[in-house]
């Protein structure tokens, strides 16, 4: 892996490598790698998660070096430098049409997917469903038994090298049509609500106790978050600008596989 490593950082600094067949195979030998799950842009560590810059760079250099092709799947056509996955049924993967997962994005045994997309790059676990229209960017990394609804977006993220992917831990759920970008992490068994959007610079506040507190860029575990606002000052006067309130948590006789539904209206609030 070390080699692989050093190939992949050597063409990273010189371009003009792209050119040779053995550093051509040592990046579709990453891409290779991350399809299988046995390689991962960013994994859990003792001290929290690691991103792994050098993958991404794989990734990234994974493009210039494919060509342009017809991809024929029965009456559908696509024209892309990047085949799609294939082989689900050994997998142990449920891919309802019409999903799609690119090649180079890990599904664990166990994934459903509905009518959704998951690009190059993302790690899907066990148990998740990506549900319909929902769409996984690449190299996010989606722990196990995660509800992503209807319509959520998970950005993903290749450039800047530096920036973290987004990273949803095990058994959260993603209430439909919530966005979470910029390398966002949500914590395990989190639950957002219909229509929450997480960016780096969106403000995430605690409103359980007597004061707020302030977060940015990470739901704590077993948060339950809603959209919110909150009032701000510009030039032309004062307007509302969204936030996400933590206004609770998720209680231990939830059960893991609850319902959306059933979680938020542990907190009273209507669904």
């Amino acid at each position: 892996m070390e080699n692989l490593k050093n190939t992949i950082e050597a063409a990273w600094e010189n371009r003009s490598l792209l050119q040779d067949e053995k550093v051509q195979a040592a990046i579709r030998e990453v891409v290779h790698l991350l399809d299988q799950g046995e390689l991962r842009v960013a994994e859990p560590s003792p001290s929290g998660w690691k991103v792994n810059d050098w993958v991404k760079k794989g990734v990234i250099l994974y493009f210039p070096i494919q060509k342009m092709e017809t991809i024929e799947m029965g009456p559908l056509e696509f024209h892309d430098k990047i085949p799609v996955k294939s082989g689900y049924a050994e997998k142990g993967v449920r891919v309802v049409p019409h999903a799609i997962a690119r090649k180079g994005a890990f599904l664990e045994k166990g994934v459903i997917m509905m009518p959704s997309y998951v690009n190059i790059g993302a790690y899907v676990g066990s148990g998740t469903m990506v549900d319909t229209w929902a769409t996984v960017g690449s190299c996010a990394q989606i722990g196990r038994n995660v509800h992503l609804s209807g319509g959520v977006g998970i950005g993903g993220v290749l450039e800047p090298v530096q920036a973290a992917p987004v990273i949803i831990e095990d058994n959260c759920f993603i209430g439909s049509r919530c966005i979470v970008v910029e390398g966002v992490h949500i914590g395990e068994e989190a639950v957002l609500g219909a229509n929450v959007v997480i960016t780096q610079s969106t403000k995430i506040i605690d409103v359980t106790g007597d004061e707020p507190i302030y977060l940015k860029g990470k739901v704590p575990p077993r948060s339950v978050v809603i959209p919110g606002s909150y009032t701000k000052k510009f030039p032309a006067g004062e307007f509302q600008v969204s936030c996400a309130l933590i206004i609770g948590q998720r209680k231990e006789s939830t059960d893991k596989k609850t319902s959306l539904n059933a979680a938020l209206r542990d907190h009273s609030v209507a669904v």
